[in-house]
């Protein structure tokens, strides 16, 4: 069984750090994309980044390019997004899923973890 499991999230002050893991377990796909979504209270789920497992390629949204970096570690089976420079608006719940497509749209993914929480203060 295929199991997507984030950890990481917490409350940090603007212009702070977190860092977010996103452990896979089970999955037997020879193409693996995992993805970064967030959602806000209110808002729309936005798209944050992705990286193609097979050869680590990155892609972001632009809010967010130059802040946040997406790496794996194919030992370990765990996806990471590093989270730097943080505003208050980056404040929402972190899903990741992973997709056999490399794809920015939530309705690709085929298999999500249950959020963390990531609160930035001012």
């Amino acid at each position: 069984q295929v199991q997507v499991v984030e950890s990481g999230g917490g409350a940090v002050q603007a212009g702070g750090s977190l860092r977010l893991s996103c452990a896979v377990s089970g999955h037997t796909f020879s193409t693996l994309t995992l993805g970064w979504f967030r959602q806000a209270p209110g808002k729309e789920g936005d798209f944050v980044g992705g990286i193609n497992w097979n050869y680590g390629v990155t892609y972001y949204a632009d809010s967010v390019k130059g802040r946040f970096t997406i790496s794996r570690d194919n030992a370990k089976n765990t996806g990471y997004l590093e989270m730097n420079s943080l505003k208050p608006e980056d404040t929402a719940v972190y899903y990741c899923g992973i997709t056999t497509h490399l794809s920015a749209v939530r309705s690709a993914y085929e298999l999500w973890g249950e959020g963390t929480q990531v609160t930035v203060s001012s």
